[in-house]
């Protein structure tokens, strides 16, 4: 309904660090176009890709997707009972619209802004999988109808760690978690073998956060920040 999901985008202040530290952790840049007239690039693995933007976002991260024909698709998503925050179209800019659900921006887009991954599906970085966007909310059953209103479709329930309500798009799982849980949100990734994979980044001096959020063994998790400030939970799966 909101067309395919692009890429998570978060503000970059010091674009050179944010990118040298993505691509320290297995990520790609790929090339990116002009529809932003400011410094922005991207890096992704083969299931990800985090646009890093040098001009302040509505909200950071933002959840960005691709709706060609989007100046005509609007109206439709208006009558559907789906509220449009912000848009700019004409023929004279890059047309982007802006929704919110769960107290989280998504930005609708007319065209790809960067080419896909040099990475297939399949292929990860040092993090493991990219497993959800994990968004800490005050009321679930509010929320998750709010994202189902837009495409999403229900996945799963259930209280371990915490409580959270699963949905999924095309390639995009959102995690809406309850009360008390993060702070903000997260990138999640995930791994049987994670333990492995954070002791093999320790021992190349990446540098992890000291407090994982609450309720989180921290002998199976371990929780990374980007220079930008962009959460990345690293969590151990059950397979």
């Amino acid at each position: 309904m909101i067309g395919r999901f692009h890429e998570v985008s978060v503000h970059a202040p010091d674009l050179l660090a944010s990118l040298a530290f993505y691509e320290r952790l297995g990520f790609s840049q790929v090339t990116t176009g002009e529809a932003f007239p400011y410094p922005y690039a991207v890096v992704a693995d083969g299931r990800l890709a985090i646009g890093l933007h040098g001009r302040e976002l509505p909200q950071s991260p933002l959840l960005s997707f691709v709706l060609p024909g989007l100046l005509d698709r609007l109206p439709a998503l208006e009558r559907r009972g789906i509220e449009i925050l912000e848009q700019r179209l004409g023929g004279d800019v890059f047309n982007q619209a802006y929704l919110e659900a769960g107290g989280q921006r998504l930005r609708l887009l007319e065209a790809r802004t960067h080419s896909p991954s040099p990475l297939g599906p399949g292929e990860t970085s040092r993090l493991g999988w990219f497993e959800e966007y994990a968004l800490p909310v005050s009321e679930l059953k509010q929320a998750g109808a709010a994202f189902e209103r837009l495409g999403f479709v229900p996945a799963e329930e259930g209280d371990d760690p915490y409580p959270r309500i699963g949905l999924t798009s095309d390639s995009l799982n959102v995690a809406l978690l309850g009360p008390g849980t993060l702070a903000r949100p997260a990138l999640v990734f995930s791994d049987a073998e994670m333990p492995a994979r954070i002791a093999k980044l320790r021992e190349s001096g990446v540098a992890f956060a000291r407090r994982l959020p609450a309720g989180l063994d921290a002998g199976r998790h371990a929780l990374l920040v980007a220079p930008e400030g962009t959460q990345l939970l690293l969590a151990t799966s059950d397979t």
